[in-house]
């Protein structure tokens, strides 16, 4: 298995753990990652020059195709627009001629369809939640964890392709298979406020507030996530930790690394541990 890996912008400067993790249970996984000169996937520009938006997308589908490769992100926003960009170049015959020739200018031809997944829907479709349990070692039984999606990826349904918008289950399959315990929880599938930070923090943070409240008081440990803003965003400081104290953000990668035995779970486990029991 060999993906073109698209890490995003944000993933080496504001959380390198999440590409650490990332590419450590890949090997592991057998899954390779091969590093493109990929662009920018868009989305910072995607409001205010659509042209813009999806040439920075589909430049990095031509660099893709160009390597004969599929796009594996582990951001599901960059994944989202990414998306995006396809659907708006088959919608769109205008915007496809212009920026096929923004491509010419670089001496890149206007791709075919270059397919474009998520890592969870690669550790779905292509390890398998039989295989992540035979490779479990340290299962982490008694962890319950609450699945934060993430809006780019569910929505729209009929672009994204992840999974089902109104009631996904591909996060919930994976840690599952490893042994932790999922919580249904309320505002699982809701934004977890990151666009509007800096630009209106007071919502922000009362959006994520809410919804890590709400993880917790469905019985949660832990909040997973699969998305680099998403994970900046419960990280960021509210002030209300020490008064209302929540259930950590944790990435997806690092609790499956636990699980196989790759790395210390990054969270106490409910008997007290630092390990994975």
């Amino acid at each position: 298995m060999k993906y073109a890996y698209f890490p995003g912008c944000k993933i080496a400067h504001h959380l390198p753990d999440y590409g650490t993790s990332v590419r450590s249970l890949c090997t592991a996984l057998g899954i390779t990652l091969v590093p493109l000169e990929f662009s920018c996937c868009g989305w910072p520009v995607r409001h205010e020059n659509a042209v813009a938006s999806v040439f920075s997308a589909v430049r990095n589908f031509a660099v893709a195709a160009r390597a004969g490769l599929s796009i594996v992100t582990p951001c599901k926003c960059c994944f989202g627009n990414l998306k995006y960009a396809q659907a708006r170049m088959a919608s769109d015959a205008g915007l496809a001629a212009e920026v096929g020739n923004l491509l010419g200018r670089e001496g890149l031809p206007l791709p075919d369809r270059v397919e474009v997944l998520h890592l969870l829907n690669v550790l779905d479709r292509d390890i398998g939640a039989d295989r992540l349990r035979e490779r479990t070692v340290r299962p982490l039984h008694g962890l319950k964890v609450a699945c934060h999606y993430g809006c780019h990826a569910l929505r729209p349904g009929n672009v994204t392709e992840f999974d089902d918008p109104l009631a996904p289950t591909v996060f919930e399959r994976i840690l599952t298979a490893v042994g932790a315990t999922t919580v249904e929880w309320d505002l699982r599938l809701e934004c977890c406020g990151n666009p509007l930070r800096g630009r209106d923090d007071t919502i922000s943070d009362a959006l994520m507030r809410k919804k890590r409240e709400n993880a917790r008081a469905a019985g949660a440990d832990v909040l997973a996530t699969g998305c680099t803003y998403c994970q900046m965003q419960f990280a960021a400081p509210s002030g209300e930790e020490k008064t209302h104290p929540a259930p950590d953000a944790i990435l997806f990668t690092q609790l499956l690394e636990a699980a196989l035995g790759l790395a210390p779970a990054p969270c106490a486990m409910p008997d007290g541990t630092t390990e994975a029991r």
